[in-house]
Parts: C-alpha cells; sequence; structure tokens
C-alpha cells in the first residue's frame, strides 16, 4: 500500500515530456512583444535595440552560470546513492531531514541558477518534495553568503539579528507542509 502511494506520488512530481514552446513560453514571447512595441511607440526604435543589446551582453554573463549549475544539478543523482539522499533529506527523515536541507540553504552559496538547479538535482536524486521546499525557503531567506555580503554591510546589526530570528523556523514549517500536502493528494 505504501508502495502504492509513493508511485502516486512520483508520477504527480514527474512531468511528461516537454514541449519548447508551450503555453508559458507563449505568454512570455507576447509580453515582450508588446513591451518592445511600447518601447518603440515611446523612445523609438533605436532604444529598442539598445535595450535588446544590453540584454543579450547579460545573457552572455548569466547563461554559463546556468550552464553550470545544470551540470551540478544532474551531476547530483550521479555522485551520491539515492539511499543516502533518501535516507538524509527523503520522506521519511522527519524533522532530521528538514533542518539538514534548511541547513544545505543557509550554507550552499549562489545565486537562483544555482540554488533552484540544485533543488531540482535533489529532487532526482530521492529527496522529496518538503526536503526541496525547505532548501530553496531556507536558501530565499537565510543564505549565510547574502546575510554577511549585503545585510550587515548595509542594515544594523540588530535589524538582521531579529530577521533571522523570526526567519529561522519558516523552512521547516514550509518543507513540513509541502510534505503534509504531498501525503494528502497520494492519499
Amino acid at each position: 500500500m505504501d508502495l502504492a502511494r509513493e508511485n502516486v506520488t512520483l508520477r504527480a512530481m514527474t512531468p511528461g515530456p516537454r514541449k519548447f514552446i508551450d503555453s508559458g513560453f507563449v505568454i512570455l514571447i507576447v509580453v515582450t512583444l508588446v513591451a518592445g512595441a511600447a518601447v518603440a511607440w515611446r523612445d523609438g526604435w533605436g532604444h529598442v535595440g539598445e535595450v535588446a543589446w544590453h540584454t543579450l551582453g547579460f545573457l552572455g554573463i548569466l547563461l554559463p552560470k546556468v550552464l553550470l549549475g545544470l551540470f551540478v544539478a544532474a551531476a547530483i543523482p550521479l555522485l551520491l546513492p539515492r539511499e543516502t539522499i533518501a535516507s538524509w533529506i527523503g520522506r521519511d527523515s522527519g524533522l532530521k531531514g528538514l533542518a539538514v536541507a534548511s541547513l544545505a540553504g543557509v550554507l550552499i552559496p549562489g545565486g537562483p541558477s544555482m540554488s533552484f538547479a540544485l533543488a531540482a538535482g535533489f529532487l532526482a536524486a530521492g529527496a522529496d518534495l518538503g526536503a526541496a521546499v525547505a532548501y530553496v525557503t531556507s536558501w530565499s531567506l537565510l543564505s549565510l553568503n547574502r546575510i554577511l555580503i549585503w545585510e550587515l554591510t548595509f542594515l544594523p546589526y540588530d535589524f538582521v539579528a531579529l530577521r533571522i530570528l523570526l526567519s529561522l523556523p519558516v523552512p521547516i514549517i514550509a518543507g513540513a507542509l509541502a510534505r503534509a500536502l504531498m501525503r494528502r493528494a497520494a492519499a
């Protein structure tokens, strides 16, 4: 019975074949074209070309980071045994698993291209959705890299300390809620 529930959960989390052009992509194209037309109407086509050129430059900077993040994420299931990942941050890892995933979110540096790719890699390697949610939430709220470099540089220490204290339970709560929702969906 438990195995059947796990298969339903895995089928619900596993997407089918992905289309290159899906509805989200079409919406993005339409919004981009409308925004480009609005800029052209207001500032001329020359300004649209400038914006496009700067955007391509940004893409050139961002693309290697995204590709490396995806490479690391793809390597996780190959480097770490599924049983190890499942025991540490899998469905049956309990509160310990959520705490480990939250700690990883605090300690692992990197931007969204690395963090979201790692979350996907953890899922593929045997982590459950609750641990992935705890990891991403912890990275979003409690990243040590951001706290040291940005927050403590610009904000008063007592403000940062209070924000961290109030944010500490959020990743574990979010991960526990994700686990509860997945159990409910599987039932």
